[in-house]
C-alpha cells in the first residue's frame, strides 16, 4: 500500500515527487511511455529560473529526477494500463503488476499533435518545435514556418513575429479556422505570409541535422514546391494524455482534467498537475509549480484522514 503514487515523470511529476518525498510520503513515480515528458524533446531551455546560461531539456529533467531520488522517491519504468478510481485505495496496473495507493497525482501531460513524418521526428529539437514561447527567441531575424490554421497556429505565428523576419503560415484550406479576431490580427501583420491549400510533405534537411526548408504539396493541384526557412513550428494543437481516466474524472470537452481549489480533481484523493490540466500556459515552470501544489494538496489530504 502506497501513500502517494505519481503518474508521469516530466516537470510536474518530478516536482511533485520532490515535495512528496521531503514530506516523508515515499512516493512511487511511474515514469510512463514518454519518460521525462516534453522537455526531453527540446534542446536549450533559457526560460527556467536559476539557469542564466540556459540548460539542456534532458539535463534539467535528469537533475530533477536525481533530486527526487535523493529525498527517497522511488521510480518505476512502465505504463499504467488500468486504473480504478471508483473506491479507495485506488488501484493501478503497471506491466501486469497491481499497485494500491491512498492518493494519486496525475502528471501524464499532453502530447503535441504531429504530422507523422520521419523527418519531423528526427529534426524535433533541431529546428522543429512544438512551442513558440519556448523556442521563438532562437529565431531572431530568421524565416520560420507555422503549420496549422486554428487558434493555436495563429497564436504561435503572432508570437513568432516578435523575433522572426518572416512567418509563413501553412494551411491545408484556403481560409483559417481560427476565431475571427485572431484571423484579423494574423492577416494584417506584415511579417506573416499565408500559404494556402498546402500541406508539408517533407522537412529538410535531415542529413545536415537542421531545418533548411519544407517541401510543400498543393492539395488542389498536387504541385510540389520548396519553402526556405530555419524553423518549423507545429501549431495543430495538443492532446492531453487522459484516455485512461475517461468516465472516471471530470474533463473538459477536449479531454483536459478539470481541477478546483488548487490541484483537486472530481475524485477526492486524486490530484492533477501540469499540462494534463493546463491548456493555457504549458510551460516547464508552470508545470513544476502545479506539481508542488499537487504534492502539498495530497499531503494535507492524507493528514486530514489521520
Amino acid at each position: 500500500m502506497r501513500d502517494v503514487v505519481i503518474m508521469g515523470s516530466g516537470c510536474a511529476g518530478l516536482t511533485a515527487a520532490i515535495y512528496a518525498a521531503r514530506a516523508n510520503l515515499k512516493p512511487l513515480v511511474i515514469q510512463g511511455l514518454e519518460a521525462g515528458g516534453q522537455l526531453t524533446l527540446t534542446t536549450l531551455v533559457e526560460n527556467f529560473p536559476g539557469f542564466p546560461e540556459g540548460v539542456q531539456g534532458p539535463e534539467l529533467i535528469e537533475r530533477m529526477h536525481s533530486q527526487a531520488a535523493a529525498f527517497g522517491a522511488e521510480f518505476m519504468e512502465g505504463h499504467v494500463s488500468l486504473v480504478d478510481l471508483s473506491r479507495r485505495p485506488f488501484t493501478l496496473e503497471v506491466e501486469k503488476q497491481r499497485i494500491e495507493t491512498r492518493s494519486l497525482i496525475i502528471a501524464t501531460g499532453a502530447s503535441a499533435k504531429m504530422l507523422g513524418l520521419e523527418s519531423e521526428r528526427r529534426l524535433l529539437g533541431h529546428g522543429v518545435s512544438t512551442c513558440a514561447t519556448c523556442d521563438g527567441y532562437f529565431y531572431r531575424g530568421k524565416d520560420v514556418a507555422v503549420v496549422g490554421g486554428g487558434d493555436t497556429a495563429a497564436e504561435e505565428a503572432l508570437f513568432l513575429t516578435r523575433y522572426a523576419n518572416q512567418v509563413a503560415v501553412i494551411h491545408r484550406r484556403d481560409q483559417l479556422r481560427a476565431s475571427k479576431i485572431m484571423q484579423e490580427r494574423l492577416l494584417r501583420n506584415e511579417k506573416i505570409k499565408p500559404v494556402w491549400n498546402s500541406v508539408v510533405a517533407e522537412i529538410e534537411d535531415v542529413a545536415k541535422g537542421e531545418v533548411t526548408g519544407v517541401k510543400l504539396r498543393n492539395v488542389k493541384t498536387g504541385e510540389e514546391t520548396t519553402l526556405s526557412c530555419h524553423g518549423v513550428f507545429m501549431g495543430i494543437g495538443h492532446q492531453p494524455n487522459t484516455a485512461i481516466f475517461q468516465g472516471q474524472l471530470e474533463m473538459n470537452e477536449v479531454g483536459y482534467l478539470i481541477t478546483r481549489e488548487g490541484s483537486r480533481t472530481s475524485v477526492p484523493g486524486v490530484f492533477a498537475a501540469g499540462d494534463v490540466q493546463d491548456h493555457v500556459y504549458r510551460q516547464a515552470i508552470t508545470a513544476a509549480g502545479s506539481g508542488c501544489m499537487a504534492a502539498i494538496d495530497a499531503e494535507r489530504f492524507l493528514e486530514a484522514e489521520h
